[in-house]
């Protein structure tokens, strides 16, 4: 092997590499980037050391490999030290990426659990599919309000959050496959609007919205939030742009499920007005104006946040976490 033909046709490579191991922020594409020099540098360096052992060239790549390496897997930041970061620029950008998505959702589930809710109270027949008479009537009148204080506080607030928990993740994580979002949303609508038009038939629709109000507002937007996450991770494959399909599912994947994080907090929240307040002897407009403070929370931290992070350059993705992290907290 003649080594300086060798060096010179991958020169710049190496060159690249080692600039980029010495940077002290990537952006995505840099980092892609970078993994990509270090899996060819890595090849080619145990070319050169086949051929011909110890060399100049040899050591010089050598050590921009171990550079790059320490980029991989040297020490991180401590995680608390990042939390902050984490909270003002990641999360909040990955929400206010979904925002427009979110009240599509949100709309779709109004106008088809109305739609149920209108059938089901005024379909006789529907209504009898579900039971008796009186099976219906025990169900407005006992059943439904009982639910949210049958069990202690605390182990129904953990039953709810949970669950909702649950469900959430599986919107973002099964959202690529492109028909589990649109189930999901569909088949809680229709589960709404048939217990509105249960209650309805009762003459018991009042209880029906002051008893969801409280902890719904937040808890149904934090859902539709991950239907929007689920479905932009499907699309970005399905039209990736000037992408590859890889790099937009790796780059979109990365952002959006980030937004699984934020809002198994907002579900904590959600869930803890489900447990605590809705059962209170309160005045109605209390409650539901604690659900309603909580749900306007989140949607600054969505739009006004996210906004904020956006313009700074955050798209969510956690390449891009500290630069822009970096640049908010200079703002």
């Amino acid at each position: 092997m003649d080594i300086d033909a060798y060096a010179a046709a991958h020169g710049h490579d190496w060159a690249e590499l080692d600039r980029l191991a010495r940077r002290r922020r990537l952006s995505g594409p840099e980092a892609d980037e970078l993994v990509r020099l270090y899996q060819s540098g890595a090849g080619q360096l145990s070319a050169l050391k086949t051929a011909t052992g110890d060399s100049v060239p040899a050591d010089r790549l050598s050590m921009s490999l171990s550079r790059a390496r320490l980029r991989f897997t040297g020490a991180g930041r401590d995680l608390f030290a990042q939390l902050p970061a984490f909270f003002v620029a990641q999360l909040p950008a990955a929400l206010y990426r979904v925002r427009w998505l979110s009240l599509v959702l949100t709309l779709v589930t109004v106008v088809v659990a109305a739609v149920f809710a209108v059938w089901a109270a005024n379909t006789p027949a529907l209504l009898a599919s579900f039971g008796s008479e009186e099976f219906r009537r025990q169900f407005a009148e006992q059943d439904f309000v009982q639910y949210y204080s049958e069990s202690a506080s605390t182990s129904f607030t953990g039953q709810v959050w949970t669950n909702n928990a649950y469900i959430a993740a599986q919107c973002v994580a099964f959202g690529i496959t492109g028909v589990w979002v649109p189930y999901a949303i569909l088949s809680n609508a229709m589960n709404v609007g048939i217990s509105a038009g249960l209650m309805a038939d009762q003459g018991r629709l009042d209880q029906f919205f002051l008893y969801i109000a409280p902890h719904g507002q937040l808890e149904l937007y934090s859902i539709f939030v991950a239907g929007a996450a689920g479905l932009m991770i499907f699309w970005s494959w399905v039209a990736p742009g000037a992408r590859t399909r890889g790099q937009a599912l790796a780059q979109d994947g990365r952002a959006l499920v980030t937004i699984a994080v934020g809002l198994v907090l907002s579900l904590l929240v959600s869930g803890v007005i489900e447990g605590f307040v809705t059962r209170q002897a309160w005045p109605w407009p209390v409650k539901i104006g604690i659900g309603t403070v909580a749900l306007l929370g989140f949607l600054a931290y969505q739009w006004v946040l996210g906004g904020r992070a956006h313009r700074a350059g955050q798209t969510g993705d956690l390449d891009e976490f500290e630069a822009g992290a970096t640049q908010l907290v200079a703002d």
